[in-house]
């Protein structure tokens, strides 16, 4: 197994509930507001907020999150560098879903317009 393969493992088995607090974090930090952060989230899986509580709740693996998701066709229009990684070249499924996300979280946080973040 590789460097990259362990690395891709753990993120598949981490829980998406460790890692949104920090997504709630950041985003209040820069003056954003957790609907906002929903919206963003809704808008590349379709869970509504309802669900995603529930998702939040049961602790489930990131691998699981997005094996459930309704990917929003147009999740592919999100490319550029997110820690170091150009989204585009991402080979990993699991893993370029993982940082269309981290990168829709770094948009909404660095004060981006929604309509730019959501691609309408």
């Amino acid at each position: 197994m590789t460097p990259n393969d362990k690395q891709n493992e753990r993120v598949a088995q981490m829980t998406f509930a460790s890692v949104y607090p920090h997504y709630v974090a950041k985003v209040e930090r820069k003056g954003r507001t957790i609907a906002e952060l929903h919206q963003v989230i809704e808008w590349l899986t379709g869970y509504d907020e309802k669900k995603l509580q529930k998702l939040i709740d049961e602790k489930i693996t990131f691998k699981d999150f997005f094996e459930k998701a309704n990917l929003n066709p147009n999740a592919s229009l999100i490319t550029g560098v997110i820690c170091g990684y150009r989204i585009e070249e991402i080979e990993n499924p699991l893993m370029r879903q993982v940082r269309y996300l981290d990168k829709l979280v770094d948009e909404l946080a660095k004060g981006k317009k929604m309509e730019k973040i959501l691609r309408v």
